[in-house]
């Protein structure tokens, strides 16, 4: 089974790239690829942009990077309670190429922030906007004030609560 894992987030030290990385780990037999935003920067989209560039090589390298996954691992970022603009790009770019951007791959939706929220307001988005996009969403998992549950150093859930909820997610999870 190959995972394909990523944050919707371009920040080097993004804390939803930490856990779509631990939560992808944890699927036994995987080969796990991560995926960073920021190879696949793109100028901020427009029909303008579009006519001058066409179809972007970096949305089509990340559509065929989704194309060869079994599982989708997604983790994303909340700025001002939706999508980091970053994300939305890839979105809005891989989008003018295929509709069905997630290519009905069975993906585990996920969310942290620092606060106690977990990324609640953009995980609704998703989980409301990325079936549109041919998401087959199988489980959602928040994790709420990364900082207090989250041990940097060594890359797990340190909160047993939480770490024994996302293991029973990965454990039934049906691909």
């Amino acid at each position: 089974m190959k995972i394909i894992a990523f944050a919707g987030s371009p920040s080097k030290k993004s804390i939803n790239k930490k856990l779509a990385t631990y939560a992808a780990g944890l699927f036994e037999n995987a080969q796990v690829e991560i995926l960073d935003l920021n190879d696949y920067e793109m100028p901020l989209f427009s029909v303008d942009k579009e006519v001058v560039i066409g179809q972007h090589p970096l949305a089509k390298a990340f559509l065929e990077k989704i194309a060869t996954a079994d599982l989708l691992v997604v983790s994303l970022a909340e700025n001002n309670g939706n999508y980091s603009a970053a994300f939305k790009n890839t979105v809005d770019w891989c989008s003018r190429i295929n509709g069905k951007i997630f290519q009905e791959k069975p993906m585990l939706l996920m969310a942290t922030s620092p606060g106690a929220r977990g990324g609640a307001s953009v995980l609704e988005i998703a989980k409301n906007n990325f079936p549109r996009f041919n998401a087959d969403i199988k489980a959602v998992f928040s994790l709420p004030s990364f900082e207090a549950n989250f041990d940097v150093e060594t890359n797990v859930i340190s909160n047993p609560e939480f770490d024994n909820q996302l293991k029973e997610i990965v454990r039934d999870f049906q691909i």
